[in-house]
């Protein structure tokens, strides 16, 4: 991990350090491209043909079938069930008090404006598998779109045969009974496109590799596609910690992220040179038993340690970087939070690991990365709905309003809108 001290930086050096790594390459847009367009024009038959070529898949079913539900409960161990249903109940409870609130305005006299939140219809759910399954992104992503009362959520999850019971399991007890066996920017494309046996959904949530987030990207600008939740990239932690953290609890937190994936960045910053080498030394201790030790050291190469001339350095630091995630370690560490500006999930004390987040806390491990932290939250139940705007006149409203309507109108030379209020008024 390198090490940098603040006060020997530029603003160009400081700037550079916030900076991620490109996306994706002119080659994965090409290949991307290439594959949105021969599934939008040929549907399930094409997707499935990028799946067999990608995930050797060799099901003869590309919808997980009633019974594939039913045989997943039943082999899922007991231990693995329970866990993911306590997981549940905390996600949901958590969600729950999201439900975004009704409301209306008599703004003037005979005027009544109203707002109402409808949930969206038809949502696609991406649960990636890459290295491992992901039945805790199933609930991240299957809970909000349930409590928000989608009409029908789609999941999609790559593999060669069979999507894993964990996942299955997770996405039953969301109320989803309908998951496309197909991954990668093919699915999303099938997402987004439809077919003549397949509805297209209206947005698609999730998170995925380079290729899925490239395809996600293209299809949120296509007029055939549809919109998206948000853009990731690589995941990502900024741990601040002082002298008073516990070295082994920071290198737990940073190596956590690191094993994500040799993309992953695991930023340490703190006002303690001492507790920087103490973190070294047990990053060092703990790899050992790490099983994906090659991740995190790819990970920690790409990473760095930031050293501050004090702790308010570090929050300002860490809003211009706006991590997706940020693990506040520090002594008295609330009388801090209101420096919090950017950040994607905040993680505070020394007993609040990130994991507790990404499983079952009850926030939602779906956030924004690549900076995106510093405009957008992560998902919940709003995102899986839209509000729509009402609004009914009288004549006497509209008599109230009218001069300044008409004189609006016509500050801006639009002569037949200020005459759809003279016509009723006469």
């Amino acid at each position: 991990m390198r090490k940098y001290y603040l006060k020997n930086l530029s603003e160009a050096q400081i700037k550079k350090l916030t900076k991620r790594k490109n996306l994706s390459s002119v080659s994965v847009l090409k290949s991307v491209e290439n594959i949105l367009s021969d599934v939008k024009s040929n549907g399930i038959k094409s997707a499935l043909r990028y799946a067999k070529k990608f995930d050797g898949f060799s099901s003869k079913e590309i919808f997980v079938t009633k019974s594939e539900f039913e045989e997943a409960e039943k082999n899922l161990d007991m231990k693995t069930k329970d866990a993911i249903l306590s997981a549940y109940k905390n996600i949901y409870k958590f969600h729950k008090e999201q439900i975004p609130k009704n409301y209306f305005v008599e703004t003037v006299k005979g005027v009544r404006c109203e707002r109402k939140i409808i949930p969206i219809e038809n949502v696609g759910l991406y649960i990636p598998a890459g290295t491992a399954p992901l039945p805790s992104t199933m609930l991240m992503l299957g809970i909000p779109a349930q409590i928000a009362g989608c009409k029908r959520v789609v999941a999609a999850s790559p593999t060669n045969d069979k999507v894993h019971p964990s996942i299955l399991f997770a996405a039953k007890l969301c109320g989803i009974s309908e998951f496309i066996k197909i991954g990668g920017a093919q699915s999303i494309a099938l997402l987004a496109y439809g077919d003549k046996n397949f509805e297209k959904v209206d947005k698609i949530f999730g998170p995925g590799n380079q290729y899925v987030t490239q395809a996600k990207s293209l299809v949120s600008i296509d007029p055939d596609g549809c919109s998206i939740d948000m853009i990731a990239g690589p995941s990502e932690v900024l741990v601040i910690a002082d002298k008073f953290a516990n070295p082994s609890f920071v290198a737990a937190d940073l190596l956590s992220q690191a094993e994500h994936g040799k993309d992953s960045l695991a930023i340490l910053v703190t006002d303690s040179e001492k507790l920087y080498q103490q973190v070294v030394k047990q990053i060092k201790n703990q790899l050992r038993f790490l099983e994906r030790k090659n991740f995190a050291e790819a990970s920690l190469k790409n990473s760095y340690c930031l050293i501050t001339e004090s702790i308010e350095e570090a929050f300002d630091f860490s809003n211009k970087f706006a991590p997706e995630h940020l693990i506040i370690n520090i002594k008295d560490e609330r009388k801090y939070l209101n420096k919090v500006i950017n950040a994607g999930s905040v993680f505070v004390g020394q007993y609040t690991p990130e994991s507790a987040g990404d499983y079952a806390s009850g926030t939602n491990h779906s956030l924004p990365t690549y900076g995106f932290a510093r405009s957008t939250g992560g998902v919940s139940v709003e995102m899986f709905m839209k509000a729509i705007t009402f609004q009914s006149i009288s004549k006497q409203g509209l008599k109230n309003l009218s001069e300044t309507v008409i004189t609006l109108a016509e500050t801006e030379s639009l002569q037949a809108h200020a005459n759809a209020v003279k016509v009723r008024l006469k």
